[in-house]
């Protein structure tokens, strides 16, 4: 397993990593961490002409809090969001580092990166399905400047975003803390792919204990992007946890999944009822 032949290309900046990809064309890959370009390369499934590596652009790394919210530059390793101080992650992003002990196993997770994750768009990723919940914003970077795309927009389908040709993610931005959330997924082994995952997040009235002023349940694996079930927000908004059966039939009903060798479209509908109640337990007791 060798990929075909393709140029090599060490860029030190943003701004130099946008003019490289520019001058390369719409065929040039930007490769960051490599864990999932490298093995479709080395599969042939991809053969770029070029690579531009953005490895050594210290600007697209690190945590950042503003005032209440988080920013994630798009070279932070997996591991680095798992094992992230306290204080960077405390007041309500918790479930980021609990997310990140699913991504893949301890080598990826060493390696691989947040932006470049956002990017390969996998529709069952954690990172993906985290940005769809936590109504996160992608700050991308290209010739013509910085621009901002809500997460909702930035999937486009099946490994695919509305990035445009030399293009690249900055970071990834989460606008608002969420104290009460959770991730649930199934997958055949600790580290594979999840069949099925759910992310639910809840907002808890302070005022009437218990009951879910607003909701986010998003589902990955069962579409070509992360699915936000709205019906089972909508299920739970001015309820408390005896709408969680309710919610949890609803993103079941919502979502059309496809079988495949791993399961039955019937099979991962029943999981995404299944986690998505597990999910919603865990939330409520989060925080």
């Amino acid at each position: 397993m060798k990929p075909a032949a393709f140029d090599y290309h060490r860029v030190d900046t943003a701004d130099e990593a946008i003019e490289r990809l520019a001058e390369l064309g719409d065929e040039a890959k930007v490769l960051a961490g490599g864990q999932s370009l490298v093995p479709m390369m080395n599969f042939r499934l991809v053969r770029p002409p070029a690579l531009v590596d953005v490895s050594r652009v210290a600007e697209l790394r690190g945590l950042r809090r503003v005032r209440n919210s988080l920013a994630i530059g798009a070279l932070t390793r997996h591991a680095e969001v798992e094992h992230a101080a306290a204080d960077d992650l405390a007041g309500g992003f918790e479930i980021l580092r609990r997310a990140a002990r699913f991504v893949g196993h301890f080598p990826i997770r060493a390696r691989g990166t947040f932006g470049g994750s956002v990017a390969h768009a996998d529709p069952a990723a954690e990172w993906c399905m985290l940005a769809v919940a936590l109504d996160a914003e992608i700050v991308v970077r290209g010739p013509e400047g910085r621009r901002t795309v809500p997460a909702r927009e930035f999937f486009a389908g099946f490994f695919t975003t509305t990035l445009e040709p030399a293009e690249i993610v900055e970071e990834v931005r989460f606008p608002r803390p969420w104290r009460h959330a959770a991730i649930q997924e199934f997958a055949r082994r600790h580290g594979d792919f999840a069949i099925v995952a759910a992310v639910v997040a809840l907002e808890i009235d302070p005022t009437h204990p218990g009951v879910v002023r607003d909701a986010r349940v998003v589902v990955g694996g069962v579409d070509e992007v992360p699915v936000r079930a709205e019906a089972a927000e909508a299920a739970l908004r001015g309820r408390a946890s005896d709408a969680f059966a309710d919610a949890a039939k609803a993103a079941a009903a919502e979502v059309d999944p496809s079988g495949d060798i791993h399961g039955s479209a019937e099979y991962r509908r029943e999981l995404t009822g299944v986690l998505v109640r597990r999910a919603l337990d865990e939330a409520r007791d989060a925080g």
